[in-house]
């Protein structure tokens, strides 16, 4: 993580994030209007937390192609890819947004991660020309949405992780048809010195981390940290969307994923939840989900969306029935599925 607070904590009626996004801000006073400006493409998000890498040497995205789940071994210059680093038994321990800019590759991860990841990449050098390296007090993240008519270019040198997660919408092979909420939008990580956050941001108006998440829990998109824990694999939080390609060669769990993928039955599923809004505090993140007393799984993300009200993600075993409502500490949570059982 950066050495310092952001600067843009500086700015009028910021509030500092708590947990894994400390260091920046989780609202600038009005959390439902920044959200709604979020929404609208107007606003920009301070993501100076994630850790930033890069890459450098001939042989860089050859490596990570042999090692990672994603199809990364010929990527165009400046285009984007998700991939993930499994453990052995295939169980998720990064979340990479990786973009090459011809000569060196960039990857952002969650805040705190980096070093473990730079750790590990290290150690599987061997005699190959590459250089990782750990870039986080030179480099920040800023993060927007931005309108799809735009997506294919951006200004000469700016460097831009463009998040796949809306352009896969449909038949998701693993578990047939979905209506994704995210259909038509994109989202991008900006990667700009961090010596130039303030002026990268300029006059636009901020959105905090509360923004951030709660468009994020709309889109069901899954977080490293929040929808997983040491033991998640792929296919429970449907990343094979947009995170794994499921016809590339050996790496590093994939024996998980083929076995799984084509059993069909991982052992617990990510569900959208709607949840009842009537009371004045909403069930924290974490918070056990029940069926008639048994718990059947946990929220792993909550927010109060600008017009869907309080909504959340949660993890909940397969066999759950998809038309359950579930209880969160005496809060009704309606089911919508987004991976099926």
């Amino acid at each position: 993580m950066p050495t310092a607070p952001s600067p843009l904590l500086a700015r009028p009626g910021a509030v500092v994030a708590e947990g894994v996004d400390t260091g920046v801000a989780a609202h600038y006073g009005d959390p439902m209007r920044e959200q709604r400006l979020l929404d609208e493409g107007l606003a920009v998000v301070d993501l100076s937390t994630r850790d930033v890498l890069t890459i450098d040497g001939p042989q860089r995205l050859s490596w990570l192609h042999s090692m990672t789940t994603q199809q990364v071994g010929e990527v165009a210059a400046y285009d984007s890819r998700e991939s993930l680093v499994l453990s052995p038994k295939g169980h998720i321990e990064h979340d990479l947004h990786l973009v090459d800019d011809g000569e060196r590759t960039w990857i952002t991860v969650e805040p705190g991660t980096g070093a473990a990841l730079l750790a590990w990449l290290t150690s599987m050098r061997f005699l190959l020309r590459v250089e990782p390296a750990l870039r986080t007090a030179e480099y920040a993240v800023l993060g927007e949405p931005i309108a799809r008519e735009t997506a294919p270019g951006d200004p000469a040198g700016q460097v831009a992780w463009r998040d796949p997660w809306p352009d896969l919408v449909g038949d998701t092979a693993a578990y047939g048809p979905v209506e994704h909420p995210a259909a038509g939008r994109r989202w991008r990580e900006l990667l700009v010195p961090r010596g130039d956050l303030e002026g990268a941001v300029g006059d636009r108006p901020l959105a905090g981390t509360w923004a951030r998440e709660a468009l994020r829990v709309a889109a069901w998109r899954p977080r490293l940290g929040f929808e997983t824990d040491h033991r998640t694999i792929a296919h429970e939080v449907d990343w094979l969307r947009t995170a794994v390609h499921l016809h590339k060669g050996c790496y590093r769990g994939q024996e998980t994923i083929a076995r799984v993928h084509n059993l069909g039955r991982p052992p617990r599923r990510l569900v959208f939840l709607h949840l009842d809004g009537s009371g004045h505090v909403l069930p924290e993140r974490e918070t056990p989900l029940t069926l008639d007393g048994r718990v059947v799984g946990r929220l792993t993300s909550v927010a109060r969306h600008y017009l869907d009200g309080p909504i959340a993600l949660g993890v909940v075993k397969r066999t759950t029935p998809v038309d359950a409502v579930l209880d969160a500490a005496g809060t009704a949570a309606a089911q919508t599925t987004i991976v099926s059982p």
